[in-house]
């Protein structure tokens, strides 16, 4: 009996060993092929595995220096895994608000939300409008229960994706469980494309940055007021105050008499070409200088620091391949904006008047209109400086407070006329603050942290109607 059992002990020892080794093999190899097969369908905010927008061509983001298994590491835990786990942002304060001590009243520029979605006041957005809209889109936006969930469909230029992204989930900490459930289809993209002849019989509710008069693109506070990573801009409430400061530093008298703009002339606009001929302080009394991309992100863009700008009397704004961020800039320098008549308008711009916080520059006899403006200005200092005043003050008004609130008016104003309930896509994952601060490199961390918003305990500013 003992000789039996020990003759039926090895075999029951020895066949576990190697069952075991088989198992591991087998199960290592199907994870190692699950995790590429799910690295290489993970769509994440920051473009990886995502071709460029077929309307914009730009080069495709990779995790070029990463190895395999740094790369699928980095996806699952910021993609799958983050937003389950313990927050990273913790002992969220409640804001200290200032709008206690001013009027509750939204700007009248919010009026324009209405102007904006009245194409589908009457038929209502369907959910079929919404995966029409897909088509031109970016990525897609779901708001349920107060989560985000993102579906991405092309890569964003530069961080634009993961600022705006990072701005609708401030907007989530802002107002928390009063923004409602939402669908919507968003591009990051400047020019608007849904026409509004081409799209009659069934407008598309498309979110971008900007529109026009001939679009229905609906139009949205852009990223960089979350910060602009690439060209070293700050959050907009610490820009503002830089260039305020970088624009006091000089009386009205002091300011060089002179129009200035700086920027990019090869973005196929024929304005800024055309701009780059009234380059004569003398003849056209202009300073117009081309911007050297490749130079300046190798200085960290100290020569194009925006308070710097402010040293001019006259600042111009002109649109490149189409609305341009750079005109909230312009209009906070306190100088006198000279805005050659745009195509395009963002949410703010429908706030100015002219002769009160700018002049109008017709685009033809460019060179001799920036001239008479300027002359006009230099003759009329108190009027001239009275305008760029106003400018400023208008920016200054529009603080992240009342971003916030246009951003909750839209949304709010856009829910209510879908005719479906919001549910999160099967193809879309859930992204929350920890999700992209888990993406971002380290300049990006610092401007997303340093634009986190806190929960306010007013409720948002009231459009009158």
């Amino acid at each position: 009996m003992g000789i039996f059992s020990r003759h039926n002990h090895r075999p029951s020892s020895f066949l576990p060993r190697y069952v075991v080794f088989f198992a591991f093999m087998f199960l290592a190899l199907l994870l190692y092929f699950e995790v590429d097969n799910l690295v290489s369908q993970t769509k994440t905010i920051v473009g990886h595995n995502l071709e460029p927008t077929p309307w914009h061509v730009f080069p495709v983001k990779s995790f070029d220096e990463e190895s395999t298994y740094s790369k699928a590491s980095t996806i699952i835990q910021c993609s799958y895994l983050t937003c389950s786990s313990s927050s990273l942002v913790t002992n969220i304060p409640r804001s200290t608000n200032s709008k206690t001590t001013e009027s509750n009243s939204c700007p009248s520029f919010f009026r324009s939300i209405g102007y904006d979605l009245e194409p589908w006041a009457k038929s209502r957005i369907s959910m079929s409008h919404v995966m029409e809209a897909q088509k031109y889109a970016a990525f897609r936006v779901v708001i349920v229960g107060g989560k985000l969930f993102v579906d991405f469909y092309y890569a964003c230029v530069q961080s634009r994706a993961m600022f705006t992204i990072w701005g609708i989930l401030q907007l989530l900490r802002r107002y928390p469980g009063k923004v409602p459930d939402v669908d919507l289809m968003f591009d990051c993209m400047d020019k608007p494309i849904i026409d509004r002849a081409e799209h009659a019989s069934m407008p598309l509710p498309l979110f971008r940055y900007c529109t026009s008069p001939h679009h229905f693109d609906i139009p949205f506070p852009d990223w960089s007021f979350w910060g602009w990573s690439e060209t070293h801009i700050s959050p907009w409430n610490e820009e503002f105050k830089s260039i305020k400061q970088g624009s006091s530093s000089l009386s009205w008298g002091r300011k060089i008499p002179v129009a200035f703009w700086k920027g990019n002339p090869d973005v196929v606009s024929p304005i800024r070409i055309e701009l780059l001929n009234c380059n004569n302080t003398e003849m056209w009394r202009a300073r117009i200088m081309r911007q050297n991309w490749t130079e300046e992100e190798r200085r960290g863009f100290q020569s194009s620091k925006l308070s710097k700008q402010c040293r001019y009397r006259y600042k111009i704004y002109a649109e490149g391949y189409a609305w341009s961020v750079s005109l909230k800039y312009i209009l906070s320098c306190g100088s006198l904006p000279l805005i050659i008549s745009p195509q395009y308008q963002d949410f703010l711009s429908r706030g100015l008047i002219p002769k009160k916080n700018y002049l109008s520059i017709p685009p033809f006899d460019l060179c001799p209109s920036i001239k008479a403006a300027v002359d006009w200005g230099n003759a009329n200092p108190l009027e001239a400086e009275a305008i760029g005043k106003a400018a400023q003050d208008f920016m200054e008004s529009l603080s992240m407070d009342r971003i916030y609130d246009y951003m909750y008016h839209l949304i709010s104003e856009y829910a209510k006329l879908q005719d479906f309930v919001p549910v999160q896509p099967s193809s879309a994952l859930e992204v929350c603050t920890n999700s992209v601060l888990c993406y971002a490199d380290d300049k990006q961390k610092s401007l997303l942290r340093r634009s986190l918003a806190f929960p306010s305990d007013e409720s948002p500013c009231t459009i009158s109607r």
